[in-house]
């Protein structure tokens, strides 16, 4: 007859339970692995050389005060490698050690996504057609409607969307009329004037 184990005993070490590892940083499903950080640093880096390939078949004559129409586009290729070579060192280095926790759902809320992808898409196919002042209203609206759904606020109902319209309109409309106006730039307009 085989002997059953002894019972435990308070205080005995086969009595506590066994203490649970920490999960070491890179395995915490808070920060992102390595390997992704390393790929953002290295697309930052294919974008600045990609920007730094257009910007070298840009002429370089000099315009006012010395500077040429390709001092910009070199300037944002140059920041972009650096950024790009600098996140891939952190990256490979041991990550980004201070990062904060990230914000928000941790899955993506694919519906309100379509509400600003759709009011970027109704800006683009309308601007010509209803100007840019009730174009940028309603992309105003509803990019509002998906960001407010995102953050799990109520979409509000009739009087909401009357006060984001009248909140799009009172943006839209002085940018419309800075450019017009002051700037002499024709953004698209309905009316004669060009004053909506």
């Amino acid at each position: 007859m085989s002997a059953s184990p002894p019972p435990a005993v308070a205080g005995h070490p086969s009595a506590t339970a066994k203490p649970v590892a920490p999960i070491p940083p890179e395995f915490d499903d808070a920060t992102p692995a390595p390997l992704y950080q390393t790929l953002v640093g290295a697309a930052a880096m294919v974008v600045g050389g990609v920007m730094a390939f257009g910007a070298s078949a840009i002429p370089s004559d000099a315009g006012y005060s010395g500077i040429g129409p390709n001092a910009l586009p070199w300037f944002v290729a140059a920041v972009l490698l650096i950024c790009g070579a600098w996140l891939i060192w952190e990256s490979r280095s041991g990550g980004f050690r201070s990062m904060e926790p990230p914000s928000g759902a941790p899955k993506a809320d694919w519906l309100s996504a379509a509400w600003v992808v759709a009011a970027v898409i109704a800006n683009a196919s309308l601007i010509t057609t209803i100007g840019f002042v009730l174009a940028c209203t309603l992309c105003f609206v509803l990019a509002v409607r998906g960001l407010r759904r995102a953050e799990g606020k109520a979409h509000g109902g009739v009087r909401q969307v009357l006060i984001d319209a009248i909140t799009g309109l009172l943006i839209a409309a002085p940018v419309f009329w800075l450019f017009n106006k002051l700037l002499a730039l024709n953004l698209p307009a309905i009316t004669a004037g060009g004053w909506l």
